[in-house]
């Protein structure tokens, strides 16, 4: 689809695209999804597009809210909600279920449903399970909507850090030791369950980084520095999701890379570096946005380094079958080997997250990348592609 065919009749001027921002969500990375909806909607182009915010709040009401960015940021250390904006208690945005019309409808108990016109692209700014996961994409697709972003499968792949790293190797690109504890392992025998990673231990050596398997935004991660502080870890990592991973430490230095579709293929960023917070036991959920610690952009690596690094960022997108966009993460061992931690089908996006302060030190600004990404949404059909 192009903006081409938004002509509604010879007689009147082409329209606007319409974007829907789909925000908020089931998940506990719900608030930070706020947060990057205020930061997309406050540099999208007016000019450009018609813009038509949705929120969905954390029992999954999908709610019309206020398209007021400024209300939309952290503040006293909190996030911000979609209960906080939605405009009503009740009412409830329906998305369209026949491919042949693209018609958003609002509707409310005791009245009539009010049609809000035709939804031309949707740019889905969730994180995490229920939005991210390939399941909201799976709803467009059987909607026929083009969106922003990678489709069902590699946003699936993208939040299963287990699938997602069998595909990595399975593609020669290298991964550290981890193990996988499944819910139904816990269940028949818990005490079989923690031995398989007390014998992970024993092997890789400690700490080990107990996390949830399809979480993000470090949300649920514990860095278990001994035997000690393995049930409270694993504890934590369920309360998001009942799969867990278990991964071992790895000595290095952490460097990301952002990865964008271009009209001719995907390219890479210049990397950029994470340093240790001083204040924290490692990049967690408050060293990354409360704290807001800052990242090293460009990373201080050597040419070849940093070549390599690019390489591997666009290898890891085409492993996964990813579209739009993506930011990967990887540790820089002391032998010089870059050893990939994990890929963000949609990374963070608030301005000072890095994948769009990567971009920008590439010459990309924010808001030409959130119209690059509108934009390829729009090159692209739906269905098998």
């Amino acid at each position: 689809m192009s903006t081409e065919n938004l002509s509604q009749s010879p007689e009147q001027p082409p329209r606007k695209p319409r974007v829907a921002v789909v925000f908020g969500g089931r998940s506990s990375e719900h608030g930070i999804s706020v947060v990057t909806a205020g930061a997309v909607l406050k540099a999208i182009d007016r000019s450009q597009y018609d813009v038509l915010p949705i929120g969905i709040t954390a029992d999954g009401r999908w709610a019309l809210t206020a398209d007021e960015p400024e209300r939309m940021a952290i503040t006293d250390r909190r996030t911000p909600s979609v209960d906080q904006l939605a405009e009503s208690t009740e009412g409830g945005v329906v998305l369209p279920v026949d491919p042949a019309s693209r018609e958003v409808v609002y509707s409310e108990p005791g009245s009539v449903p009010k049609a809000l016109g035709e939804v031309d692209v949707v740019f889905p700014v969730l994180h995490g399970p229920y939005g991210e996961d390939g399941t909201l994409q799976g709803l467009l697709e059987l909607s026929g909507v083009p969106y922003v972003g990678s489709g069902v499968l590699a946003s699936a792949v993208g939040q299963d850090k287990e699938y997602m790293k069998r595909v990595f190797t399975s593609f020669g690109l290298k991964v550290g030791p981890y193990v996988v504890i499944r819910p139904r392992e816990w269940q028949r025998d818990e005490s079989a369950a923690r031995k398989k990673i007390v014998d992970f231990a024993g092997e890789h050596g400690w700490p080990l980084f107990v996390k949830p398997a399809r979480a993000g935004s470090s949300i649920g991660i514990t860095k278990v520095d001994d035997l000690s502080g393995l049930d409270g870890a694993i504890a934590e990592a369920q309360r998001h999701d009942p799969k867990i991973l278990v991964e071992a430490a790895l000595r290095g230095r952490e460097i990301e890379c952002g990865v964008l579709e271009f009209e001719d293929g995907p390219r890479a960023s210049v990397p950029a570096e994470i340093p240790s917070p001083d204040a924290h036991a490692y990049y967690d959920f408050e060293a990354k946005y409360i704290d807001s610690t800052p990242g090293i952009v460009p990373a201080p690596l050597t040419e070849e380094e940093t070549a390599e690094v690019r390489r591997l960022a666009v290898e890891a997108f085409e492993a996964a079958s990813c579209e739009g966009l993506v930011r990967a993460d990887f540790f820089l061992t002391e032998d010089g080997d870059f050893v990939i931690n994990e890929i963000n089908t949609m990374p963070g996006f608030t301005p000072i997250s890095m994948y769009p302060q990567m971009w920008q030190a590439t010459g990309i600004g924010y808001p030409e990348l959130v119209d690059r990404l509108v934009q390829a949404a729009l090159r692209r059909s739906t269905g098998l592609r």
